[in-house]
């Protein structure tokens, strides 16, 4: 069970609804991007890890703008300031490191805290401004003084003018200096010490536009071979590529696809065969893929069907035809491991979440909502009734919210510690603490 620590940001503003959500690799710290092009960066209290009962508790650390509105001239098109993906780097001395990336730009940011400052300049006033130089008649040693502890964010690096359809994807290599960003035609390969260039390694786009039948919807490093890494597409397939033996890597190693079953076929098959994230487990044996309906889990080894699959809400197949006419059924849903693989988590609507142990293969659905759950209150599990009688704890697949949604949520690498994000609210749910 889950106790919770809720984090509400104010106000029902579009520019204030949550895009994306990152833990970096210790889960000290704990990263969301807006659509307002705003980071907003959490950090654990300090004193919560000898103090069992606060376990958990995160506060806000830094907030700043990454990215504002822009205007392609060239092509008469506004570039929104929506952060579209974050991911971490690790941590190498005292700054935290991430990037963050919008439909078109990606930047690296040093995150850094300063507590200390120098007093006693020789050529400036301890309020900036220069003194006379021929006033200036001993030579003082300047000295570091303490103060408050200010956290700062700055930019080290602008990776742009690179991708000319939307950014969908960003992910680290496991040698530390190189990561991958991919839009719906292209991925391209940066050093992070390199800004003016990129290697392009995938490129599907064809000749003549017409002739377009799919896009890469997600991509990601494997997590412990850094020549290898995958892309799905919106056709339901993932290929698995190795830039060891070609440096454009149209031609791919792996193609991982489900054979469709034809009793089953309809006008929305599809539609939601698309993937909309794929992620490797921290072992780098298995990867997960969510389409509309399911999340399937893959071992590298066998290409030809998941060895897992966990349908997240079978109950919506009756009501594709409704969740097609209102946009729901394009909706994008993320998920994620839990440090040790043996559990998996994406999101749905009513503000629902679901979880699979796949040791078990029990799963639960559990609610992100601030009317039913107090911070420290059990979250109780839900069930959707589909059809009959209702019972008194059931709610029916007709009174399901569809513009209450998870799209994204995160695990702590380490713990059973998770973030989910509910439209501009965002809830951090732990393991029940006796």
């Amino acid at each position: 069970m889950l106790s919770q620590v809720n984090l509400d940001v104010k106000g029902v503003v579009d520019s204030d609804i949550i895009s994306t959500v990152e833990f970096n690799c210790s889960g000290e710290l704990l990263a969301t991007g807006d659509k307002g092009g705003r980071v907003v960066i959490f950090q654990r209290e300090q004193e919560s890890k000898n103090r069992l009962l606060s376990r958990g508790e995160y506060n806000v650390y830094s907030t700043f703008q990454s990215h504002e509105p822009e205007f392609d001239y060239l092509k008469s098109l506004e570039i929104e300031e929506k952060i579209n993906k974050i991911r971490w780097l690790p941590q190498q001395n005292a700054a935290h490191f991430l990037l963050s990336a919008n439909d078109k730009t990606i930047k690296l940011w040093k995150i850094s805290e300063r507590d200390k400052r120098a007093e006693g300049y020789n050529l400036k006033d301890e309020d900036g401004r220069l003194r006379d130089q021929f006033r200036i008649t001993t030579l003082r040693v300047p000295v570091l003084m303490p103060m408050d502890l200010m956290v700062e964010a700055s930019p080290r690096r602008i990776f742009a003018n690179a991708h000319t359809y939307h950014i969908n994807s960003i992910s680290v290599n496991s040698d530390y200096e190189t990561y991958l960003s991919a839009d719906d035609l292209r991925i391209n390969l940066w050093h992070l010490e390199i800004t003016d260039r990129s290697f392009n390694i995938v490129d599907i786009k064809p000749a003549n536009m017409e002739e377009l039948t799919e896009v890469i919807t997600a991509a990601e490093c494997h997590p412990h071979q850094c020549n290898v890494f995958v892309y799905s597409s919106s056709k339901g397939t993932i290929r698995l590529c190795d830039m060891r033996a070609a440096a454009l890597c149209d031609r791919h190693s792996k193609f991982f696809e489900e054979p469709e079953d034809p009793s089953s076929r309809s006008f929305f098959s599809e539609i939601i065969s698309s993937i909309s994230d794929v992620k490797f487990s921290h072992s780098g044996r298995y990867m997960m893929t969510r389409d509309y309906l399911s999340v399937k889990v893959w071992d590298l080894n066998m290409e030809n069907r998941p060895v897992e699959t966990y349908q997240v809400h079978e109950y919506l197949r009756s009501k594709l035809c409704s969740l097609y006419e209102n946009d729901c059924i394009f909706d994008k849903f993320e998920c994620c491991w839990n440090g040790s693989d043996s559990a998996i988590m994406t999101g749905s609507y009513n503000n629902f979440f679901r979880m699979f142990d796949r040791n078990t293969r029990r799963d639960i659905t559990l609610e992100a909502s601030r009317e039913n759950s107090k911070p420290r209150a059990m979250l109780k599990p839900r069930k959707v009734c589909t059809g009959g009688k209702r019972k008194k704890d059931e709610i029916s697949v007709d009174s399901l919210d569809f513009n209450k949604k998870i799209l994204h949520t995160a695990w702590h690498p380490k713990e059973n510690v998770i973030a989910v994000a509910a439209t501009n609210n965002l809830y951090i749910f732990q393991d029940k603490i006796n």
